[in-house]
């Protein structure tokens, strides 16, 4: 069969009301699935899909109406539909004002972990880069993550994400319906070798846990993830001196797991803020847990280049002052994230060797909904190394407004600190915060950190998704 491909570039048609339902308007069938379509000799858009779902290519001669041939499946599960699109216009062609050639841009979606963290250790993270072209997906809903996700298990597999992904939706069962439910349909569970990448800057999982448990080289990158909201949170009397409402659903969970790298995301409460909440038992019914938590003997995680924002308790490094499991173990890197509006735990750690660079903590200690408590915690045996990170907390005048022991006195940790800023003026951790620094480690990597100074304007034009090009 002749086949020939010309300057095939993947995208996605969103569906519109001027389109016809199994192909674009102005596009003529050629093919079923399975189907020789006859493009003929000149080159022709030519689209693949069904239900205003569409990958489109050019093409001339002809082809197999297939996704082996068009490189990705927009419709799992269904019989697709191939059509020709109209002829290009033979007018002649008005020669073009020389423009400068573009800066190429580099397509994320097989990027390895850089080595300026510690997700670069242990043989490095790679995610899915080894995926052939059968095991790349493009999915828009719950059920077509869920599938992609079973089919591959710890094959490597790469899934481009793409607009809202609901996991209670309709086409994934709806609404949750009980604890169990909730507990079974929220929780998105990849395994090993798993690049999950969202496409453009809109890619939303809602209603959603990514809860990465016993596996290897996973990356998780150009997300908006909001922080789920339990529908069943729990009261416990004994959590502090009334008691608390807790939920159990983060929006990363990191367990038991290594080589891990989190990369140009936003995690978010928003829409449901904490001020939306009820109050019952005189306290907020707290829905959200986490945001990412690291934690069970994981090792060379890289969390960068995201923005945390809108959240209580973010980032907790080590569950509990029992787990001495954890001790020689939770070896994470933060670097060139935004904390923005964010009250406590960014991070708080844990027995870990921690890294803590370059990361912009913007706050204020009377926000009405999220006010500062502290941002870097370091609690029971945390192995804490920060340098150069930028600290604009209103209402912060001195270190241990952002850096603190949020559990016992007793059973704290080490930390130490270079070139920090406070509001603009050196963090003077060693003097103004009473921690001990024998952290007892020293960096496994080469690392040159900007300027303190120079962080803010860094962080805010890098930070979050819409800066990746995912092809």
């Amino acid at each position: 069969m002749k086949k020939s491909f010309i300057c095939g570039a993947l995208m996605l048609i969103y569906s519109a009301s001027s389109y016809a339902v199994d192909w674009p308007s102005g596009y003529s069938k050629c093919a079923d699935e399975g189907g020789t379509c006859k493009v003929g000799t000149s080159s022709r858009s030519v689209s693949y899909g069904i239900k205003d779902k569409w990958v489109i290519k050019t093409f001339s001669g002809d082809i197999l109406c297939s996704t082996s041939t068009f490189g990705s499946d927009p419709y799992p599960g269904l019989a697709k539909k191939c059509a020709i699109g109209p002829l290009a216009s033979t007018d002649p062609t008005p020669t073009p004002t020389p423009t400068p050639t573009p800066t190429p841009t580099t397509d994320a979606t097989k990027e390895a972990a850089p080595s300026t963290g510690w997700a670069g250790q242990g043989g490095g993270t790679t995610g899915g880069a080894a995926a052939p072209a059968s095991a790349i997906y493009l999915v828009n809903s719950g059920s077509q993550l869920v599938a992609a996700l079973k089919a591959q298990g710890d094959n490597p597999k790469i899934i481009k994400m793409q607009g809202t992904i609901d996991m209670a939706a309709a086409d994934n069962g709806g609404p949750f319906t009980s604890s169990t439910d909730e507990g079974l349909r929220l929780q998105i569970k990849p395994g090993s070798n798993t690049t999950l990448i969202g496409v453009g800057s809109d890619a939303r999982l809602v209603n959603g846990n990514i809860v990465l448990n016993g596996v290897q080289n996973v990356i998780v990158r150009n997300l908006t993830i909001q922080n789920p909201c339990s529908l069943y949170p729990v009261w416990d009397p004994n959590d502090g001196s009334s008691g608390n409402w807790n939920s159990e659903y983060d929006g990363i969970t990191i367990s038991n797991s290594h080589n891990v790298w989190v990369d140009h995301n936003v995690f978010t409460d928003a829409p449901v803020t904490d001020d939306k909440l009820a109050i019952e038992n005189g306290r907020v019914k707290q829905c959200h847990d986490g945001a990412l938590d690291v934690k069970n003997g994981s090792d060379y995680v890289t969390v960068s280049n995201n923005r945390f924002e809108l959240h209580q308790k973010n980032n907790l490094i080590g569950s509990s002052d029992s787990k001495t499991t954890d001790d020689g173990h939770l070896t994470v890197t933060f670097h060139n994230n935004h904390f923005l509006n964010v009250a406590e735990r960014g991070p708080r750690v844990r027995f870990g060797k921690v890294h803590v660079y370059n990361n912009y903590f913007e706050g204020s200690r009377s926000h009405a909904v999220y006010p500062h408590h502290y941002s870097i915690g370091v609690a029971y045996k945390a192995k804490i190394i920060s340098q150069n990170n930028a600290f604009d907390i209103a209402g912060a005048t001195s270190c241990p407004n952002v850096v603190t022991n949020p559990g016992s006195s007793s059973l704290t940790g080490a930390i130490t600190d270079a070139g920090s800023l406070l509001n603009g003026a050196a963090l003077n951790l060693s003097t103004s915060c009473s921690f001990s620094n024998q952290v007892g480690w020293s960096l496994p990597y080469s690392v040159t950190p900007l300027d303190a100074s120079a962080v803010k304007a860094s962080v805010l034009s890098n930070a979050g998704t819409g800066k990746l090009t995912v092809n």
